[in-house]
């Protein structure tokens, strides 16, 4: 079939109100959430999952490459084309219409849909006295929660890893070029495609008794993991052999209908403790003693510097605001309008650039401060900062260390925070990485470009803060760094200099964390920004033997490969 043809087809399974073929409508959907983009014959947005099924029929018939998206909030450009230079036209298939959720076996586990976001099972499972595998930050930005499984994302929770499941089911495109449909969700739901698909969209299937599986639905041997404080490798990153299996870590190269996960019972009581110190050493002594001893390890551990901090408190306050009063429901939509609304000024030549970021930005200044008066005191007297939220037993627990640990300390303390200031804490720890581009923006005539690592680093660390040579630091304006620190995984933002090439600057970072003994990315994965390991490159090959969905992946081939001769 040639392009028309695809299109006239695709047309009469969705609908002409489900498929937008003009550039100028669909821009949205082909453009990354922080940078990237290029042209694609047709954005589709199936309502069904059998939709999508024939939808994909017709783009292997048609030779189409095949792009499946969702939130589209990943910032390595992972669910948009990626330039001009395919060879074969773009189909972007956009799945967020079909967000339904199944919870599972008395609301251990969730059945996700691929349009499901975290945000929403989180507010399902609320209601049941459960959570999820995960609550990152994204979440409140309508992050999918089959996305997450795609890329591995990890986030903060220390006890859970990087979101992973066993139980899936999905669609791929074998070596002789034929699309098959594969049910590993350990469920029954039928014999054809369209039995499957239909009765799991329908909830046709017992909720309440499916057998429990041998398969893991999570990442059980986390806690043990990143307990291994001696391990001179780091605890998770997206390239881990460990944690690549069919839909886990599949960037795309698969069509994802469904994943099954895990949940977990909701704490009884939490408390959240507020660290400050101006000394590297004692915060890695204080991570492998908590670590290595507590009987209860923490919830969460977010670690900001002091740049980041004034950064996160002054470019993300209007995040913090509208989060702390709009709620997150709320949120998702406003970034909607948001991306919609920039990418229409960004088309006049006459409006400034980013004028919502700019807009948005200067409203927050008529605001009061809003973060608590100790944790404003903290920024003041500590160049380190570290979040850690504890849960029953282990609250006591770490009360009665932490008051030891800092009793002959002369280069740092701690104090537990009350409700207010818990939340403050969390909300500008959250705004960080929108803040930073936030700075970028505000200040586009007098720096760089921003580049974005996400990197985790060996366990046994104890120099966990990096030092740059001088043929890197001079090419910075700014460096920030947070993270999440039980899991030695950090999110460092460098601001380049007017001027710096950051394609060089880059190269010459990745040789340093190379030296480290880092990987990277640990969490954000290898997108269209990052060379994909051997490792990570094999599992793509075996998923996509063709190169059909999503192809450029970690930097490999664009072009069809024709597997059947192998055969």
């Amino acid at each position: 079939m040639n392009p028309d043809q695809v299109l006239d087809k695709l047309t009469n399974i969705l609908g002409a109100s489900n498929l937008q073929a003009d550039p100028d409508k669909n821009e949205h959907y082909r453009v990354g959430w922080r940078s990237g983009g290029g042209n694609a014959l047709a954005v589709l947005f199936p309502q069904t999952l059998l939709d999508i099924w024939r939808s994909l029929e017709v783009c292997v018939e048609g030779n189409c490459i095949i792009i499946m998206q969702a939130a589209k909030t990943g910032l390595t450009e992972g669910s948009t084309p990626s330039g001009n230079d395919y060879d074969r036209p773009v189909v972007v298939i956009n799945t967020l219409a079909m967000d339904q959720l199944f919870l599972v076996n008395e609301n251990e586990q969730v059945i996700s849909l691929p349009g499901a976001t975290l945000h929403h099972l989180q507010r399902e499972l609320s209601a049941v006295n459960r959570t999820p595998h995960s609550v990152i930050g994204s979440s409140t930005l309508g992050a999918s929660i089959i996305g997450g499984v795609s890329n591995n994302s990890g986030g903060a929770l220390v006890k859970r890893g990087p979101a992973y499941t066993e139980l899936s089911l999905f669609a791929q495109v074998n070596e002789k070029g034929e699309l098959t449909l594969v049910n590993h969700l350990e469920v029954e739901l039928g014999n054809s495609p369209e039995e499957i698909l239909t009765n799991l969209q329908s909830g046709n299937f017992d909720k309440t008794k499916l057998p429990q599986s041998e398969k893991l639905a999570s990442d059980k041997e986390y806690i043990a993991r990143v307990r291994d404080v001696n391990a001179n490798t780091p605890s998770r990153f997206n390239a881990d052999k460990r944690r690549l299996y069919e839909a886990s870590g599949c960037a795309g190269k698969l069509a994802v209908f469904a994943v099954r996960l895990d949940t977990y019972p909701t704490a009884v009581k939490e408390r959240t403790f507020y660290i400050g110190t101006n000394s590297v050493s004692e915060l890695a002594q204080l991570r492998k003693q908590i670590l290595s001893t507590f009987k209860n390890i923490p919830e969460v551990g977010e670690y900001m510097h002091r740049d980041i901090f004034d950064v996160s408190a002054k470019y993300g306050k209007d995040t913090f605001l509208s989060i702390k009063h709009l709620g997150t429901d709320a949120l998702p939509k406003l970034f909607s309008i948001k991306g919609r609304i920039d990418s229409k000024l960004n088309k006049l030549s006459w409006m400034p650039k980013h004028f919502t970021d700019k807009a948005m930005q200067l409203v927050s200044k008529v605001f009061p401060q809003h973060l608590p008066k100790r944790m404003l005191e903290y920024r003041d007297k500590y160049e380190h900062h570290l979040i850690m939220k504890m849960s029953d037993d282990g609250i006591e627990e770490a009360q009665t260390f932490l008051k030891s640990f800092f009793e002959t300390s002369e280069t740092g303390t701690y104090f537990e925070c009350n409700k207010e200031e818990s939340e403050s804490a969390f909300l500008n720890r959250f705004a960080a990485a929108g803040a930073a581009l936030r700075y970028e923006v505000m200040h586009e005539k007098e720096v760089g470009e921003i580049l974005a690592l996400d990197i985790a680093i060996p366990r046994n660390e104890l120099d966990w803060l990096e030092t740059l040579p001088n043929e890197i630091a001079q090419h910075l304006e700014k460096k920030l760094y947070y993270g999440h620190f039980f899991c030695y995984v950090f999110h460092q933002d460098y601001i380049l200099k007017k001027g710096s090439d950051a394609k060089h600057v880059k190269k010459m970072m990745l040789t340093l964390l190379n030296e480290r003994g880092a990987k990277y990315p640990a969490e954000h994965n290898v997108g269209h920004l990052y060379e994909a390991e051997p490792d990570l490159q094999n599992f793509y090959k075996s998923l996509d033997p063709t190169n059909t969905f999503n192809p450029g992946i970690g930097k490999m081939q664009k072009n069809k490969r024709n597997c059947s001769c192998c055969l």
